[in-house]
């Protein structure tokens, strides 16, 4: 592609959005960047359809483009939040994420947060998690049990 045609934006957020699968991956003890895409998108989408709806796009704004892009795909704000119990976070999180055990879904939340903690303001991750019901903010705030 000839310099010219690049456009740099889009060029930026797919650079930050491979940074974000590196960094969960990592994370995640080296699995490949297409288990962390999984992760990452099954996480995000449960956490935007639990959180309130002025949270979500609070979230969303903080989020590299692509990612956003991710984080809104096939959401209808109708509804929302849905009201789930910890265990129904966890279930959601196993299905979307595709991860097999619930203690395996947990991790994958718990390392998704640890990802925006490093990649967004610590405030917007506080509010999000300040949003949501205490024991599932409990189950996603692992070593940030701070926020609580």
């Amino acid at each position: 592609m000839a310099e010219r045609d690049r456009v740099d934006t889009i060029e930026t957020t797919v650079q930050k959005t491979y940074v974000w699968l590196r960094d969960l991956a990592e994370d995640l003890g080296g699995v490949p960047r297409r288990r962390a895409y999984q992760v990452l998108r099954g996480v995000l989408h449960a956490l935007r359809d639990r959180v309130p709806v002025d949270e979500t796009a609070h979230l969303g704004a903080q989020l590299p483009m692509l990612v956003r892009g991710i984080f809104y795909e096939a959401w209808d704000p109708s509804n929302k939040p849905e009201k789930m119990s910890p265990e129904e976070f966890v279930a959601r999180v196993q299905r979307e994420a595709l991860v097999e055990t619930a203690s395996e879904a947990e991790e994958a939340a718990r390392a998704v947060v640890r990802l925006l903690y490093t990649h967004i303001a610590h405030g917007e991750v506080d509010q999000v998690l300040n949003a949501l019901p205490r024991e599932i903010h409990r189950v996603l705030a692992g070593e940030h049990q701070h926020a609580i």
